[in-house]
């Protein structure tokens, strides 16, 4: 967990390329000073387990994330196995993301029901629950770096997803995007990101200090590309979160000194002491880095 004097950065890695060019990558995130590189789990995107050993083959520091597994589309059995055997094979860097899936049209095609939210939230917690006692057996094989596996970080918006975040994961990750029925992302203003931050913060309880909050920035943007950025938005973004766009923690504006100020007042704000962005913005967040270093 960060300090109230540091940060945690990390980047989350979309694009499957070719094996030298992920080496590349990923190398150059740990260069630029991110502290996770995160691998997602969508259809048609790099696989996480395989992607992130390789990571950890070619970088030194670095943590390395799923972020986040879709629990639906793994038996929790069988997920442990790779969670343990990952987690050994790069000695203990392994840091667990995990939700509860939100694109429709890839359940679709993966032949698995989407079914309701509370369905999949339920998914979410029989595979926390068999993660837990599993790597928490100290007879279970493969065994993973460290008791218990690694870190758990649940990444959600809804009542019952930040409930068992706050019950289970060292790592509360906000989206700042509620999802849809419709299986799609809906972008939240500071106002509900403060009532979802609330809301964790009273879940937690006792826990509260030990557990960090994460929050994926969808978009970093030069102040050059303001007026581009809103004009693209526009129609897809409600007009009163377009209009606290400069107040969002998940679109961040501007000059890296004036990002800096920004996720400086974030974390007093929203308590945001761990910022992870999209691999689009890997080079332009690196200048936010050396400010806040």
């Amino acid at each position: 967990m960060s300090s109230p004097k540091d940060f945690r950065f990390g980047v989350n890695m979309v694009v499957p390329q070719s094996r030298d060019e992920w080496v590349r990558k990923c190398r150059r995130a740990e260069d630029l000073g991110y502290d996770v590189i995160g691998v997602a789990d969508h259809l048609g995107l790099a696989p996480p387990f395989p992607a992130l050993v390789l990571a950890a083959e070619n970088t030194e520091r670095v943590r390395l994330n799923t972020f986040v597994l879709n629990a639906a589309f793994y038996n929790p059995v069988l997920l442990a196995r790779e969670v343990a055997g990952t987690d050994r094979f790069v000695e203990g860097r392994l840091d667990l993301g995990l939700g509860a899936g939100y694109v429709k049209a890839e359940f679709e095609t993966a032949g698995i029901d989407f079914g309701t939210g509370g369905r999949r939230v339920d998914r979410l917690e029989e595979a926390v629950r068999t993660l837990r006692t599993l790597l928490a057996d100290p007879d279970y094989q493969p065994r993973p770096a460290r008791p218990g596996g690694p870190p758990l970080l649940i990444g959600g918006w809804g009542d019952r997803m930040l409930t068992l975040a706050a019950r289970y994961a060292s790592t509360v990750a906000f989206t700042g995007a509620a999802s849809t029925a419709a299986g799609a992302l809906r972008l939240a203003g500071p106002a509900e990101i403060d009532e979802r931050v609330a809301f964790v913060r009273a879940a937690l309880g006792d826990r509260a200090p030990e557990v960090e909050l994460n929050v994926l920035v969808q978009a970093v943007v030069p102040a050059s590309k303001r007026a581009e950025f809103l004009d693209r938005y526009a129609a897809a973004v409600e007009p009163a979160v377009l209009d606290a766009v400069d107040d969002l923690p998940t679109v961040l504006l501007g000059g890296a000194r004036d990002i800096a100020e920004h996720l400086r007042a974030n974390r007093a704000r929203f308590g945001f002491g761990y910022i992870t962005v999209l691999e689009a913005d890997l080079e332009a967040f690196a200048p936010v880095i050396a400010e806040l270093r």
